[in-house]
C-alpha cells in the first residue's frame, strides 16, 4: 500500500493504519452489497462512497485498502472507524477511471518482474 500511495499520489486520511498489506488488483464500484459479491481479498476498492459502511465491507472482504475518488469528502465517523479497524483510507482528486488505469499499470508491471 505504501508503494501504491506514492506511485498514485494518493493523500493517506486515516492515522495508525498498516500500509505493509499486498495489493494483488482493484475493484471499483459504489454500490455496497456488488462490492461484497465481488471483491476479493488484498484488493484494493476505489469508490466515490464516504460513509463507515465502506470501511464494514472493506473489514469483512479483507480489502488492503480503500481509495476514495474524484474528491468526495470523507466522513468523520468513516475514517475513525477505518483507524479502528485498521483499513487505510485514502482521497484523490482523481476521477476513478484514471485511478484503476495507473492501477492496473502499476500492477503490470509489478508482476512483469517477478
Amino acid at each position: 500500500m505504501s508503494d501504491l500511495q506514492k506511485e498514485l499520489s494518493l493523500k493517506l486520511v486515516t492515522r495508525g493504519t498498516t500500509l505493509d498489506r499486498p495489493v494483488v488488483g482493484g475493484y471499483a464500484s459504489d454500490l455496497l452489497s456488488w462490492v461484497m459479491g465481488h471483491a476479493t481479498e488484498n484488493q484494493v476498492w476505489i469508490t466515490i462512497q464516504s460513509h463507515p459502511n465502506i470501511v464494514a465491507v472493506a473489514s469483512l472482504l479483507g480489502l488492503s485498502g480503500i481509495i476514495v475518488a474524484e474528491g468526495a469528502e470523507i466522513e468523520e465517523n468513516t475514517i475513525k472507524k477505518a483507524e479502528e479497524e485498521n483499513i487505510p483510507v485514502f482521497s484523490s482528486e482523481k476521477p476513478v477511471y484514471e485511478i484503476c488505469g495507473m492501477l492496473y499499470n502499476l500492477l503490470s508491471r509489478s508482476r512483469k518482474k517477478c
